[in-house]
């Protein structure tokens, strides 16, 4: 199992482990989560797939187990920053207004974790140590590039995996519930508690 942070700067080096992880969202975002969201040549992908975002993969011989889109706050490309500050802003349909405790930050040290996913094709026995994985490097790689905390979107059971494997966070906002019953949570990671 590899674990490798993609940008538009070295996503030449990796083959096609950036296609590989845009269809591995389609399927999990579009294929079993039913989302409306674009989709080309079986990929999935929005408007904060840019240049400044990174995208971390955990990945075995070309397959994409498990990935997440990392995105400075500070972004900006056309009307949008990112999904959530875009969406307490009114600008997306899909995810209410209301989803925070506060107003969505904006600083150099603060990113946003999104997309989060991990394949249907990890077997049980494999899938916490994908997500530790997965976790590892998302902290690593958002360390690396200046942050020092993350806010992001998660099932609402997410807290407690995430104090099962080491990541320091709290909720940012209220339970948000969709049309489809699924339930989720705004939440910031703290990055200082989380070193190797």
């Amino acid at each position: 199992m590899q674990v490798t942070t993609l940008s538009f700067d070295n996503m030449h080096n990796h083959g096609e482990l950036f296609a590989n992880m845009l269809r591995a969202r389609y399927r999990t975002f579009v294929e079993r989560n039913r989302w409306d969201l674009p989709v080309a040549d079986g990929m999935e992908y929005d408007q904060y797939d840019t240049p400044a975002s990174r995208w971390v993969a955990v990945h075995e011989l070309g397959q994409v187990l498990a990935g997440v889109r990392l995105t400075p706050t500070m972004a900006r490309c056309g009307i949008y920053s990112y999904m959530i500050r875009d969406a307490q802003l009114g600008l997306l349909e899909s995810i209410p207004e209301d989803l925070l405790f506060e107003d969505a930050p904006v600083a150099p040290h603060i990113w946003e974790s999104s997309r989060v996913f991990v394949s249907d094709a990890v077997p049980s026995r494999l899938r916490l140590r994908v997500q530790i994985a997965l976790i590892d490097e998302m902290v690593r790689s958002a360390r690396t590039l200046g942050a020092t905390s993350l806010i992001g979107i998660v099932p609402e059971h997410s807290p407690r995996l995430a104090r099962r494997t080491g990541i320091d966070c709290v909720p940012a906002g209220p339970v948000i519930e969709t049309d489809d019953g699924d339930r989720s949570v705004c939440i910031n990671i703290s990055l200082a508690t989380k070193l190797h």
